[in-house]
Order: structure tokens, then C-alpha cells, then sequence
């Protein structure tokens, strides 16, 4: 096992216990399928949390009718990196799945991950596929992620320590992660992640563990209109593309902090080309509300490509049309900059044929897409 990767926890040959932590504010309407999602799991040893973060809805009056099944811990509102410190302060299992209030899980999820952690007793994070649902629990038929997209698997310390938002990765929904990783990398910034903890959360267990996949749906992702980050509609927002730049400047600060902890090399700076991409968006659409202070379009195309150069893990025509992409928003009309934004960040607005495509060219070097 390579420095810095953390060893499974566990009697050999036994399930590991699986905790499903469920935050949640304000989302009354949508906290009771999250619960019974929760509480009909296969799994034989299941133990459900529920952190209410302040809510000002029905929500407290929905908990009482679960008291007697499920540990519910109510707290002021602070955030959701307060609610996952909160939910793992009362965790005791092997195993943790962080469940958004408004997200349900399929009644085979928690035997599924912990398969797949005893399978890999070097793994710290197992990633499965979510079905997206509109606010009545129907179907779109959308997953994320897309079809022709897997989240690489195995030992990606360098990865994401090179150009971590550039790889594939689910929401806290989407995943799973080994307790004692967690616990390594906690309390998560209550200050920096208001929301998608799951950044500091996903990126950073990177670095203690292998990740796994599970490639089936395992979880149904509720998009409705008052999600915390998810938006409803394929339509660039700039505040979500600036609230992005944040979270990963946040987490790229985190994740070189721990890597020098655990005595991992790591270049200087992080570079990832989709994050180069969003800062692009920012300072070209509106300048004077880029949160970067020090970034000029110049700058930002050089280090896209320091970024294109470092992607080991492409074909030269694929880090050609990456920084092909953020030249064309550096030099383009602003009209054009909000389209090519919209062609980059959301993929299930593409054409099927067009991702079939992107799908083989993104094929990476050892055979694996990514």
C-alpha cells in the first residue's frame, strides 16, 4: 500500500456497518422519502442520522414521527459543512453515505458500497450513478454521470493533486467513503463550504484511499428549483460559475495542505483546465465581481497551458481541444463566451451523438474513461 493510503476497518469477511447521514434545511416537503430511502436499505446493519441545519419549515414537526427509528440531531444553521461535521460526531459505523434531504436512495445502495469496500480494503471512497428526478420524484432520464463518462478509479493521489476538477466525480449523494478517512480529514471548514462540502469531502478523501465504482444507479438526485447549487435549467449562471471558483480555490488550498501532511509531492500550484475555464467565464463576463483579485485573462491562458501540458491522462488531441476551448473564451465576443461556457458545463444539454463522441475521444491512455 503507497504512502499515505489508509488501510479498510473491519472483521475480515463481515459487511461493514453503514451510516447514512442526511442533512437537511428547509426541505420539509422532500425530508420524508429521504428518511424511509434510508431506512428500508437491505443492508443488515444500517444506522440513519438526520442533521437538521436550522430549518424554518415544517421539517422539526416531520422528524418527531422518526424518533423512535433513526438518531436526529437538531442544530442552528450553519451550513452544510456544519451539518457534516454534526452527522459525524454521532457516526459509529464502518461506512458513511452523506445524503442531501431532498435525494433518495435506492433500497440496495448501502449493500452495494459496502460490498465494494470489502472488496477494496484500500479504498476510502466508492462512487456510484445517480438518476436525476424532478420535484415529484419522476424521472428525467438523466444520469449523472452521463453515459459516456465513468469517475477513474484506483489510486489518484497524482490526479488530484495536478487537476482534480477535472475528473469526474458525484455529489454527496452520489458517494460513499470509508469512516475513518473522514474522520482523518474533519472537522470539514464550516466558514468555506456553506454548501458542497462534498468538494472538501470528495477531493480530499482522494488522497487517503483508492476510489471505487459502482456502475449502477444507486440513488435518485432531485432537481427542483431550490437545490443549494444544482440548477434547473442548461443556462450559465454566473453567480454559480464564481460560487464554483470559490469552492475550488478553497479545496486546492485543503487538499496541497494534506498532501504535505502525509509527505506527498505535489506540483507547486493546482492546475485544472475546467476551473482555469470557469475563472475565464468570470473575468470575461463580469470582471468587477471575479472573485480571484490577482487573475488576468492573460495569466489564465498560460496556466491553461501548464494545465493541458500536465494532463498525463489524455491523447494530445484531447489537451489540444481542452486549451483550444479556453482560447476561444479568452478571445471571443461575450455572447459567445456564455455558449461556449454552456457547451462546457452542461453536458446533458449536448446532443446524444455528440457525447457518444466525446465519450471515445475522452478515452484515457490506459483504456479507462474518465
Amino acid at each position: 500500500m503507497g504512502e499515505g493510503l489508509v488501510a479498510g476497518t473491519g472483521a475480515a469477511g463481515l459487511r461493514p456497518a453503514v451510516d447514512i447521514v442526511i442533512s437537511n434545511h428547509n426541505y420539509g416537503e422532500y425530508l420524508e422519502q429521504a428518511i424511509e430511502s434510508a431506512c428500508s436499505q437491505s443492508h443488515p446493519d444500517v444506522r440513519v442520522i438526520v442533521v437538521d441545519d436550522g430549518s424554518t419549515d415544517d421539517s422539526r414537526d416531520r422528524l418527531r414521527r422518526y424518533e423512535d427509528r433513526i438518531d436526529v440531531v437538531l442544530k442552528e444553521n450553519g451550513g452544510q459543512a456544519s451539518a457534516f461535521n454534526a452527522g459525524m460526531e454521532r457516526a459509529e459505523g464502518d461506512l458513511v453515505i452523506f445524503l442531501d434531504a431532498d435525494d433518495v436512495l435506492c433500497s440496495h445502495a448501502a449493500t452495494a458500497v459496502a460490498d465494494a469496500f470489502a472488496a477494496d480494503p484500500a479504498a476510502s471512497r466508492v462512487q456510484f450513478r445517480l438518476a436525476v428526478i424532478d420535484a415529484a420524484g419522476h424521472a428525467t432520464g438523466v444520469t449523472k454521470p452521463p453515459p459516456h463518462l465513468q469517475p477513474p478509479t484506483g489510486d489518484l493521489r497524482r490526479e488530484e493533486l495536478t487537476f482534480p476538477y477535472d475528473l469526474p466525480w458525484l455529489p454527496s449523494s452520489g458517494s460513499a467513503f470509508r469512516s475513518s478517512a473522514i474522520r482523518r480529514i474533519l472537522p470539514v471548514p464550516e466558514r468555506e463550504y456553506p454548501l458542497c462540502a462534498d468538494f472538501y469531502v470528495v477531493h480530499l478523501s482522494a488522497l487517503l484511499g483508492t476510489a471505487a465504482w459502482i456502475d449502477d444507479v444507486c440513488a435518485r438526485y432531485r432537481v427542483h428549483g431550490r437545490n443549494g447549487f444544482e440548477q434547473l435549467e442548461p443556462r450559465l449562471s454566473l453567480s454559480h460559475v464564481r460560487d464554483t471558483v470559490v469552492y475550488a480555490d478553497a479545496t486546492s488550498t485543503a487538499l496541497l495542505r494534506l498532501a504535505d501532511e502525509l509527505g506527498l509531492e505535489h506540483p507547486d500550484r493546482i492546475l485544472s483546465l475546467s476551473d482555469l475555464g470557469n475563472r475565464l467565464i468570470s473575468l470575461r463576463l463580469e470582471p468587477e465581481r471575479h472573485p480571484i483579485p490577482g487573475d488576468r485573462v492573460r495569466t489564465l491562458l498560460v496556466d491553461a497551458v501548464r494545465a493541458a501540458v500536465r494532463r498525463f491522462d489524455r491523447t494530445r488531441p484531447v489537451r489540444l481541444a481542452l486549451l483550444g476551448w479556453c482560447v476561444a473564451v479568452a478571445a471571443s465576443p461575450r455572447p459567445l463566451v456564455r455558449w461556449l461556457g454552456e457547451l462546457l458545463l452542461f453536458p446533458d444539454a449536448r446532443r446524444a451523438w455528440v457525447n457518444r463522441i466525446l465519450g471515445r475521444l475522452y478515452r484515457t491512455k490506459g483504456g479507462r474513461s474518465a
